[in-house]
């Protein structure tokens, strides 16, 4: 009891046998519990800021650019929706063609962002 007293309230001297064992057991914990404790913690997902849009390479000639919701006018139809996109996209690339588009949604399903794919 008194062992376990003196480890709780840290009375051992630095570079004791006891002092060791107390940074050790500090330091497995702090090393080893990620491997087996599930902490919840994940990162978070790297959206575009408003006004912000990402590019990537896609197959061949094409591109992928995601762009942030809040960036586009969303609520008309979906010719409006891709001219919307190419008002975004054309500044940074000149004058390119809408393949396809998706929806990026986090996950509560509310709109992020659009990936788009595009060729010259």
């Amino acid at each position: 009891m008194r062992v376990l007293k003196s480890y709780l309230f840290w009375t051992y001297d630095r570079g004791s046998f006891h002092y060791d064992v107390m940074v050790t057991l500090i330091l497995a914990f702090i090393f080893l519990s990620p491997r087996f404790i599930n902490f919840g913690d994940k990162p978070a997902e790297r959206l575009p800021a408003a006004g912000e849009v990402m590019v990537e390479n896609g197959q061949g000639l094409s591109l992928i650019y995601q762009i942030n919701a809040k960036s586009l006018d969303t609520k008309d139809s979906d010719q409006d929706l891709k001219a919307s996109m190419l008002r975004v996209i054309e500044p940074i690339s000149g004058g390119v063609s809408v393949d396809r588009y998706e929806a990026v949604k986090d996950t509560n399903g509310k709109l992020m962002a659009y990936r788009v794919w595009v060729r010259r």
